[in-house]
């Protein structure tokens, strides 16, 4: 255990901010599992600035990295083409 109190302060508020990223990027994760599944062209492309919203948002957060942000957008983009 850490003994100054300045290393404690730290600890906790590392876990907080960990816990907070770890929700944002799991919310993420399950929408973009959902749009995957989508089967409809209509409702992906309604559904598709919703989405790279939230990666963009998670990537100005650093959640994510950008790189993988654009490559998330770019994968789902193909996929309502595709469609």
């Amino acid at each position: 255990m850490a003994n100054h109190k300045s290393s404690i302060k730290r600890i906790r508020t590392n876990e907080n901010k960990r816990i907070h990223n770890r929700y944002y990027a799991r919310s993420m994760r399950s929408l973009v599992r959902k749009f995957r599944g989508l089967s409809d062209k209509q409702e992906a492309t309604e559904t598709l600035p919703k989405v790279v919203s939230l990666i963009d948002k998670n990537a100005k957060r650093g959640i994510i990295h950008k790189r993988k942000a654009s490559n998330l957008k770019s994968k789902l983009t193909k996929l309502v083409a595709k469609l």
